[in-house]
């Protein structure tokens, strides 16, 4: 074998990169391919996602934890030099390096290759593959995660080489925006996936019945990819800062039923979490709460099943970020009872002091406003390339900083409509001469400032729609205020099942106890 090495082909390869040598390959790793080449040939998706999730980590822990795995050149003898699996592996591969160690920018370009060769093949070639819906996404996941990287990296123009700038002058078109999105949206439309999910709908399809598999022999990939395409265009337009686009772009995928987009834990959260942000952004606050309310509830009974995965740290970062999201939605529209009691239990442990200070509207709640949303927020980016003129500035943190502005100044009109918001609960009428007093303004004032709290508490939907986020609903009528509460059914249910679950408990300790 070329490049054999002098220890034995199952010991761990090296403690470092540094002895790292792209021609060795350990026994595990030829196992490894020999088997996953023939198991995608027969199209045993059990098998390949047994491979993926399981094989692939330990073999990386244990031979590679902090070094690439053994070139494709090396691998390709073992599996015919076929095109495709060796695409398939290369991508697996970047990923792999992504995780475990910085990219340097030849291989970031060299990434960007390997999709646009693994996307040709399947938008304008023959694939006869059933792959698992785990691996279909993170293909989607990692090549917009690789473009938001890339963007980031080629932001940070401070400390670039003169070897750097001259590559990324050279290689203009890697990671361009327009080829990434392009990309996206060939994968959607070459997929049909739109009809295919509104032929479903008619009964004449069984996407989401099948996960998106084909048990008729043929190929789930391109359809699949398609599917999951849609989450990617969504996830980049929220990059971008474009929230209605993002929305538009998910509207074929049902969000109120299960899909194959809850099929995969990573993909359900991403999903929800891009389009919760949209939804905040664009003042929808009752959708965004109702979503990420389902989510955090989700993500509460399911994640003890998920601890071994390698998304469960990706999985409770989401889950904190979502309840920092929650806890500012709530702040700016308090509907609280569209929060289960479980996830509104988890919130005010987490965020109640912060949400009770932020209710407040002085400088102090501004500033955590602005905490929770830097925390909380997508990594936004700037899809342009620098200028390369002297001298060199970061241009990483500019995107990020333009939408904290744009949400701060949301916060700031609303904080002149708080004082509002606490007579409406007082008060089931009021004339507008007495309230006017109250808040210290002349009457015509007052009249705007209603105006423009009901302007702010109404938003339009993805269907051109005017919606209420209002808790408090009121109108006017002859100089008086009429105040509409709508009032929370109450849920019974959920106290009881508690109740129910401490009994269980106790009866469980009481039964333990020995008596004399």
């Amino acid at each position: 074998m070329t490049g054999a090495a002098p220890y034995d082909s199952d010991q761990p390869h090296g403690d470092s990169a540094s002895s790292y040598d792209p021609n060795y390959v350990p026994d595990s790793v030829k196992s490894f391919v020999v088997h996953m080449y023939r198991h995608i040939r027969e199209k045993n998706v059990y098998e390949i996602h047994q491979m993926y999730e399981t094989s692939f980590q330990s073999i990386s822990d244990r031979f590679f934890k902090d070094a690439p795995w053994p070139s494709v050149d090396a691998v390709a003898t073992y599996v015919d030099n076929d095109h495709v699996f060796c695409l398939l592996y290369r991508e697996m591969w970047f990923r792999h390096l992504y995780a475990r160690l910085s990219p340097t920018l030849k291989q970031r370009i060299d990434s960007w290759d390997n999709y646009c060769n693994l996307f040709q093949v399947v938008l304008h070639g023959v694939v006869n593959m059933q792959l698992p819906n785990q691996w279909l996404w993170d293909m989607v996941d990692e090549f917009v995660y690789q473009f938001q990287s890339f963007c980031q990296y080629r932001a940070k123009m401070k400390n670039k080489t003169e070897q750097e700038i001259a590559l990324l002058r050279q290689y203009d078109q890697a990671w361009n925006v327009y080829g990434v999105l392009n990309y996206l949206q060939a994968l959607v439309e070459k997929s049909s996936i739109i009809q295919i999910l509104e032929q479903e709908k008619e009964g004449l399809e069984q996407f989401t019945a099948t996960d998106g598999y084909d048990y008729s022999g043929g190929s789930n990939v391109l359809k699949v990819l398609g599917y999951f395409s849609m989450v990617g265009l969504l996830r980049v337009h929220c990059l971008l800062g474009d929230y209605h686009t993002g929305l538009k772009c998910i509207l074929p995928i049902d969000i109120s039923q299960q899909g194959v987009y809850t099929s995969v834990i990573g993909s359900h959260i991403t999903t929800i979490y891009h389009y919760g942000f949209a939804n905040l952004m664009l003042r929808r606050y009752t959708e965004a709460i109702r979503e990420f309310n389902k989510i955090l509830i989700y993500i509460f009974k399911t994640k003890q099943y998920h601890q071994k995965s390698p998304q469960y740290e990706q999985i409770l970062k989401k889950n904190e970020q979502m309840y920092a999201l929650l806890a500012v939605t709530l702040s700016l529209c308090p509907q609280l009872k569209l929060v289960e009691e479980t996830v509104n239990s988890q919130l005010r442990e987490k965020y109640g002091e912060k949400m009770l200070r932020m209710q407040r509207y002085d400088d102090e709640a501004f500033a955590l406003y602005d905490e929770l949303f830097s925390y909380a927020c997508p990594k936004f980016i700037t899809p342009s390339a620098s200028s390369y003129e002297e001298p060199l500035v970061n241009y990483n943190q500019d995107a990020y900083r333009l939408q904290l502005k744009l949400f701060l100044y949301e916060v700031k009109q609303q904080q002149l409509l708080s004082g509002i918001r606490t007579f409406l609960n007082v008060y089931s009428t009021i004339s507008i001469a007495k309230l006017a007093s109250y808040m210290e303004v002349d009457e015509d004032t007052l009249r705007t400032i209603l105006m423009t709290y009901k302007h702010k508490m109404h938003s339009v939907d993805s269907d051109g729609k005017i919606i209420s986020n209002m808790d408090t609903n009121f109108y006017i009528d002859d100089d008086m205020v009429h105040v509409v509460e709508s009032k929370a059914p109450k849920k019974y249910g959920d106290y009881f099942m508690r109740q129910i679950v401490k009994l269980e408990g106790i009866t469980s300790d009481i039964d333990r106890v020995k008596l004399e």
